[in-house]
């Protein structure tokens, strides 16, 4: 039997290697690509983070604890799988990190889930 070892790849690695879940066929890396962004999506603390990122070019983590009524270190962990899923683009200022929408990421994103296309992005 042969041991499957998935490791961390880059924080855009899982966006650009998806294909639609409509496409003919997927591979096996593509639908464990696929199933990182799914799991990134899979929570509600996470999709309300790009639903308030979504409204602004950049937000310091700082901005976000009140908003979403969580704590700084669960914030910036949810941001941190967010941005390890190659959703989110982060630049560190000082003490605090700023965070924005990727929208090539997005748009990926978008193709990904749009079960009427058969071909690629």
């Amino acid at each position: 039997m042969t041991e499957l070892t998935l490791t961390s790849a880059p924080d855009t690695a899982p966006i650009a290697c998806c294909a639609p879940i409509a496409a003919p066929t997927l591979t096996r890396a593509e639908a464990e690509a696929t199933a990182v962004l799914f799991r990134a999506l899979g929570d509600p603390a996470r999709v309300r983070l790009l639903n308030l990122l979504s409204a602004r070019a950049e937000v310091c983590v700082c901005e976000l604890t009140e908003p979403l009524g969580l704590s700084q270190p669960t914030v910036s962990h949810h941001l941190k799988t967010l941005t390890d899923a190659g959703l989110l683009g982060r630049e560190q200022r000082g003490r605090w990190a700023y965070f924005s929408i990727k929208p090539d990421a997005m748009a990926r994103l978008a193709g990904l889930a749009d079960l009427t296309r058969k071909g690629c992005c």
